[in-house]
């Protein structure tokens, strides 16, 4: 099918900004506004580690530091990849994704600075369990509730080349999670093409009296965009924004195949969205940014 590059207002900054011959392929970030800079979060695929940059313009950034590793010996955490950072006045709470022999679970990590970072366990937290969960749970996305006094959790499930819907879990202390009884709570929507096969890896952003959730629609395997849809709870009775999808892929770009795994952080000093996404054409999948003038 056929979309326009962007719609509802966004704007493709054009060459990616993170990811290149000098660091190869870099993706699946999560930003965290520290201060006068920015850190980004992302999977080093060539390290098979997270790492993290900063920077203050959304474009331009350090160089790369690895912050976890794989673990051959604990049997889950071959490969490390999507992670999700939560920081409180006890430190930084961090989820990710441990990938080996075709499965896909979610780890737990604390730190006291969002740099040097001890695993809770050699165990994972979170594993599939449940039929549509197939064999792997993975791209956590995790706020603190301070009034609930509990992390929310939206992830996704299914295979694990590309998961397939999205669910919800709570828990007191990020270790324990109660997975919703309504699981999955977003899942493809046929009459949207651009969405038919998968929705997946999304972030949820908890704006007043609502949930926004920002989201990847797979019209088939490979073919990917990015979409927006809100919720008065962050679980039930979403709705699609009508100008999805947001962002799609430019022929002939280098993200020519698909845009997928957004993040997105206000700038209120700018008056700015600025949302960065995985873009790829063929195989290489760098780090790319859109950005949006005003808040709705």
């Amino acid at each position: 099918m056929d979309c326009m590059e962007t719609n509802g207002g966004w704007i493709k900054h054009g060459e990616p900004v993170l990811g290149g011959p000098a660091t190869g392929t870099c993706f699946d970030v999560f930003a965290l506004a520290e201060d006068s800079e920015t850190r980004l979060y992302f999977s080093w695929r060539d390290k098979k580690s997270l790492a993290v940059v900063t920077g203050s313009d959304g474009v331009h950034w350090s160089q790369p530091r690895i912050i976890l590793e794989p673990r051959m010996e604990t049997g889950w955490e071959d490969n490390l990849n999507r992670n999700a950072v939560v920081r409180r006045q006890d430190g930084y709470h961090m989820w990710y994704c441990g990938q080996a022999r075709g499965f896909t679970r979610i780890g737990y990590a604390t730190s006291p600075d969002g740099y040097a970072w001890k695993r809770c366990c050699d165990q994972p937290v979170m594993v599939p369990e449940f039929p549509w969960e197939g064999r792997s749970v993975m791209c956590p996305h995790v706020n603190w509730d301070q009034e609930e006094q509990q992390f929310k959790m939206w992830y996704s499930a299914g295979e694990t080349y590309e998961p397939d819907a999205i669910g919800y879990a709570t828990s007191p202390d990020g270790i324990h999670w109660q997975k919703s009884l309504v699981n999955p709570i977003f899942t493809p929507d046929p009459a949207h093409g651009w969405e038919q096969h998968k929705v997946t890896a999304c972030q949820v952003i908890k704006r007043q009296n609502e949930y926004i959730m920002f989201y990847i629609g797979f019209e088939d395997t490979h073919t990917a965009r990015i979409g927006i849809a809100r919720s008065p709870d962050g679980i039930t009775r979403w709705e699609r924004h009508p100008d999805n999808p947001i962002i799609s892929p430019t022929p002939g770009g280098w993200d020519s195949d698909a845009c997928y795994k957004p993040f997105a952080v206000w700038n209120d000093r700018e008056q700015k969205w600025y949302l960065w996404y995985n873009g790829r054409s063929g195989r290489p999948e760098y780090v790319g940014l859109a950005t949006h003038s005003g808040f709705d």
